[in-house]
């Protein structure tokens, strides 16, 4: 087969969509499938308002259709909301095209954290945009139910996987802390909720893993914790090892992947009972949910290590790319455009 995947998010981000996509993509394309990626990189970009690590393709219509159109794709898969995901949206439109679309971010929480515009105006614009394919896939029950529930039709499942290989248990000596350990890692912004967990009473250290806008911020507002940057591959997973406990404040996550790593890591999680956490977390196995985050924090202590371990590798991208490739659809025969010899 050979797949068009159109995504707005891609290298060099660092976030749950970009891994998603890129693990993704490995697998397919090991299974003997094209995958070819139509991203940012190909187009002139600007930064994101509020989010300059962002970049948004500018005017990328015409070169997105000259690159679809050379494809020919089998299937077309489009992955996110932005400039390329609408120009895609609006490619298959003229040509009568089948395609899927997936819903990674809440974006009417995100946008309403960010500017006075109400969710009901976001849901139907993003109603609007995912109406038009022939499925949206989300990645958890909870949010196949939220989307529902706002209207949204042709609502699937594509869940996620975690590379066990590189995120394991590998000792506890990464972070040199006072114990215990309550970290997180993700990006550092306003819609993680970070507050919530920064402001905690908790013995031992915070540790923060990531960047984003809000990192200068929050290092003033709380110089106690430990603001550690990002941390990539093995350091990474070493770092999760070390922690005590990983904290999820986030209540806007569609899925929330770094839990699912820490988990392979041995380290179990905290959370609120949201979408989310509540289809990743097996509440006394792999961490706690509750609506005090404190008592979760310190309740999560006592959750077993290796029964982490061992409930995260039932999550595998081999799993979840085979689900991704089941939702697929034909796109239909691409009309070639011919231009006439002057």
């Amino acid at each position: 087969m050979n797949l068009a995947l159109v995504t707005d998010a891609w290298r060099p981000q660092v976030n749950g969509v970009v891994t998603t996509l890129r693990r993704t993509s490995e697998c397919l394309e090991a299974l003997g499938h094209r995958v070819t990626v139509l991203s940012p990189e190909q187009h002139r970009t600007i930064p994101c308002p509020t989010y300059p690590e962002i970049r948004l393709a500018l005017w990328p219509h015409g070169k997105l259709a000259a690159a679809l159109d050379s494809l020919a794709p089998d299937a077309i898969h489009v992955a996110t909301e932005g400039p390329l995901g609408m120009a895609a949206v609006r490619y298959c439109g003229a040509r009568s095209l089948e395609f899927t679309t997936s819903y990674h971010t809440q974006f009417p929480q995100y946008v309403r954290k960010r500017a006075p515009i109400p969710e009901s105006w976001t849901y139907a614009w993003l109603r609007r945009h995912h109406g038009r394919a022939r499925r949206t896939l989300v990645a958890t029950e909870q949010q196949r139910r939220d989307l529902t529930a706002h209207g949204f039709a042709n609502v699937v499942l594509w869940s996620r996987g975690v590379d066990t290989h590189l995120f394991r248990p590998s000792g506890r000596d990464a972070l040199d802390f006072a114990r215990p350990i309550f970290a997180y890692m993700g990006r550092v912004a306003v819609e993680k909720n970070l507050d919530a967990f920064l402001a905690l009473d908790l013995p031992g250290t915070k540790v923060v893993i990531g960047d984003g806008p809000d990192r200068a911020l929050l290092e003033r507002r709380y110089p106690a914790a430990r603001f550690l940057g990002y941390r990539f591959g093995a350091e990474l997973a070493r770092c999760l090892s070390s922690a005590d406990a990983f904290v999820f404040p986030s209540r806007t996550d569609t899925f929330g992947l770094v839990m699912l790593e820490a988990m392979a890591c041995g380290t179990p999680v905290a959370a609120y009972p949201v979408t989310g956490p509540i289809d990743v977390v097996k509440p006394g196995v792999t961490g706690v949910l509750d609506e005090d985050l404190k008592a979760a924090a310190l309740a999560v202590l006592a959750v077993d290590r290796d029964g982490c371990r061992r409930e995260a590798e039932g999550w595998t991208w081999e799993r979840a790319s085979a689900q991704f490739l089941s939702h697929l659809v034909p796109a239909g025969a691409v009309r070639r455009i011919v231009v006439p010899a002057s």
